[in-house]
């Protein structure tokens, strides 16, 4: 069964990739985490996409602030589904990031979410997985509904509140 890399330029980023491991672990979809540098570790990285691909490794999942070029390093290693996660750090509060990972050259796709948005590269990993395995795909729009039904509590909460206020 296909799983999910989630990989980091530094230790600092796990506070934000946290929230795709939750997501994965939500919708019971494995998953490694990782912490190697696109820069400081290019071979150890190169090595562990080889490794993680042999292991039927369905997507990349790569955060990193700054100069981003984690998912675009591994992007150039694989074929596989690649996504990027930009990290708000630095003077520019992760929009540099934001553009070093949505800015690919053709034929190196890096799919991209926005600045410290690990959870939707969660659910993009997981949906992306599901093209193929039916029950993560039921799972998933089990997901959904949970969402629907807590927006609509909470419209029904606003509803009752302003009803009170007209009185």
């Amino acid at each position: 069964m296909s799983w999910v890399a989630i990989l980091m330029g530094s230790e600092s980023d796990w506070p934000t990739m946290r929230g795709c491991a939750d997501v994965l672990a939500d919708l019971d979809v494995g998953y490694e985490v990782r912490v190697t540098s696109a820069h400081r570790t290019p071979v150890a990285t190169a090595e562990y996409v080889a490794d993680a691909l042999s292991r039927d490794c369905g997507v990349f999942v790569c955060g990193a602030g700054m100069a981003a070029h984690l998912a675009g390093a591994v992007a150039a290693q694989t074929v596989r589904p690649v996504i990027g996660v930009p990290i708000a750090s630095g003077p520019l509060s992760g929009f540099d990031a934001l553009l070093s990972t949505v800015q690919m050259p053709s034929g190196i796709p890096v799919a991209t979410v926005a600045v410290g948005g690990a959870k939707n590269a969660g659910y993009l990993a997981a949906q992306i997985i599901a093209a193929g395995d039916a029950a993560l795909s039921g799972r998933l729009g089990d997901d959904r509904e949970t969402n629907r039904q807590g927006v609509a509590r909470q419209n029904a909460s606003v509803q009752e509140d302003l009803a009170g206020d007209s009185g």
